[in-house]
């Protein structure tokens, strides 16, 4: 589908809605494309400790959310 006919039947099916909900959901997601912003750079320490992390995942070195909902539990009740 070319590029003008998809804006034509954008265009139109816009026309067609009455739902003031899903017109400024669309509006929004519209608008969403020009804010689009570079991408954060990480720093060295922030990618060590994401790589750090990583490995520990790998080693088995973490908790599910039941298990960190247990302990927060067991803590806030000391």
């Amino acid at each position: 589908m070319a590029t003008t006919e998809l804006k034509e039947r954008l265009i139109d099916k816009i026309r067609s809605i009455d739902n003031e909900d899903i017109l400024a959901e669309a509006y929004r997601l519209l608008g969403a494309e020009s804010d689009i912003q570079e991408p954060y750079i990480l720093s060295r320490e922030q990618l060590d400790a994401i790589e750090e992390a990583r490995a520990q995942i790998k080693n088995g070195n973490y908790l599910t959310h039941n298990q960190a909902n247990k302990e927060i539990d067991e803590w806030l009740n000391k």
